[in-house]
């Protein structure tokens, strides 16, 4: 899942200035415009109040897009449950965006002279076809340049009882009988009913601060939530903060949420983090009991532990 990337594409701009101006609009007689240019240390605590209080609405008048890079079609299928949100995703129908990439990859490795850019050409689709097969065995035979061609096109998941080498050579079997559907005559949309869920997509999504604190972000920042939407959630985490972190310092997974709701002080993620603030809940909404879930967080804030800073996404698949 290293190949999996998030980026912040637009915003609000001065988010948290504009969800403290609503807070406040809400309870202040004082004019708008002396509302609207409150200083910064006033926003902080206007928002920290908010947090405090529950108080969800003024949240909703600052929205982030975002753009997820490199995540499969499990992943995004679970993204795009959370409804009060827009999504655009790559077209499967229009375009073969990462399964390209990696026949381009078997055939420079065994070098056939595949197209760039196939055009609908039935020798192209063909060349691809038979690149992808050959990568198959290969990866049966343990060769880790077809594991490689495998991973640019599919998310491998992180688990114990897979197997590389035949997990990718499933994969490249499914992607050359693909191409091979196409080559004789089979329309794309429907040549792709045989492409694993693995497949690796693209998806802008834009979602308000209150949709990202009170549910995408609790719900998917959780050890509970799977591991590849987990990752989703810790690097727009990491991408929000950039942007408000008056707001986004206080997100992160429902045990959060809940306890900063339950105390009248609520903390940043950071502290929970670093052992400065502690629980006082009984048991967070998973019933994980209040000794448990410092540990628990911890593991749940390793996922996105081996990714450094989001690089600018440019790539045209």
């Amino acid at each position: 899942m290293d190949r999996i990337r998030v980026k912040l594409l637009s915003h609000t701009p001065q988010g948290a200035r504009v969800v403290a101006a609503a807070a406040k609009v809400s309870l202040s007689r004082k004019p708008l415009g002396e509302i609207a240019s409150m200083p910064r240390e006033e926003v902080a605590r206007w928002v920290w109040e908010l947090i405090r209080r529950g108080h969800g609405s003024p949240l909703e008048h600052s929205s982030y897009t975002l753009a997820a890079e490199g995540c499969s079609r499990v992943c995004t299928h679970q993204l795009v449950r959370h409804r009060l949100a827009s999504y655009t995703q790559q077209s499967q129908r229009y375009t073969d965006g990462y399964l390209r990439d990696a026949a381009l990859h078997a055939a420079a490795r065994l070098g056939l002279d595949c197209p760039g850019s196939p055009r609908r050409s039935r020798l192209a689709l063909e060349c691809y076809s038979k690149a992808l097969h050959a990568a198959a065995q290969a990866a049966e035979a343990g060769e880790e340049w077809a594991v490689e061609a495998a991973r640019l096109a599919f998310v491998f998941p992180r688990s114990p009882a897979l197997d590389p080498q035949g997990y990718a050579a499933s994969l490249l079997r499914a992607a050359a009988t693909y191409y091979r559907l196409q080559a004789g005559g089979a329309h794309r949309e429907w040549a792709r009913y045989i492409l694993p869920q693995s497949a690796r997509t693209r998806i802008v999504f834009t979602m308000n601060a209150r949709e990202l604190l009170e549910s995408f972000l609790p719900l998917r920042t959780c050890t509970r939530a799977q591991e590849e939407i987990r990752l989703v959630a810790w690097l727009t985490l990491r991408e929000l903060n950039k942007a408000d972190p008056e707001i986004f310092q206080y997100a992160g997974p429902r045990c959060v949420l809940q306890e900063n709701r339950a105390r009248g002080n609520p903390r940043p993620l950071t502290e929970y983090l670093q052992g400065k603030a502690a629980f006082t809940i009984n048991y967070c909404p998973e019933l994980v009991p209040r000794q448990g879930i410092p540990a628990c967080l911890k593991h749940a804030a390793q996922t996105a532990a081996p990714h450094r800073e989001t690089p600018t996404l440019t790539r045209d698949s």
